[in-house]
């Protein structure tokens, strides 16, 4: 009897040993691993058009650049500057697809994408494309 308990007891130890061993793999393989994504963050559709983070090296317009880019957005349809600050962060992100290399069918695009909503709810494809010449000409040539 007394050596059965030794068994059990001993299979118990290795058994106890075991799991924590595999505890603390688990700690080790976390510490390691990249970082997940957070579930608070939501993610964004695929149809929306990236945004570029601020000081991305994106060129921000300066006092009489950014007056001559809302000239030219007013001029398009007045609503696009029915919040100025807003208007140029969306100029800013149209630069960053002509910066990027992106074709002029993807730039438009996105650039109506992201002018549309709000003050102006649908632009037609020679605004958008006025909106990239707009962004262009005033600071993003």
């Amino acid at each position: 009897m007394k050596r059965k308990t030794w068994v059990i007891a001993g299979v118990a130890v290795l058994a106890f040993g075991g799991v924590l061993s595999l505890f603390e793999d688990d700690q080790k393989d976390t510490a390691t691993a990249a970082p997940k994504p957070s579930a608070a963050a939501p993610a964004k559709p695929a149809a929306e058009p990236s945004e570029p983070a601020t000081g991305s090296g994106i060129p921000s317009p300066d006092a009489g650049q950014q007056a001559a880019l809302t000239r030219a957005l007013r001029t398009i349809e007045p609503g696009l500057v029915a919040k100025e600050e807003r208007a140029v962060s969306r100029a800013r992100d149209v630069c960053a697809d002509i910066k990027g290399g992106k074709d002029a069918a993807t730039v438009q695009r996105n650039a109506r994408a992201r002018f549309e909503g709000g003050a102006v709810p649908s632009l037609t494809d020679d605004q958008a494309g006025q909106i990239v010449t707009a962004v262009r000409s005033s600071f993003c040539g």
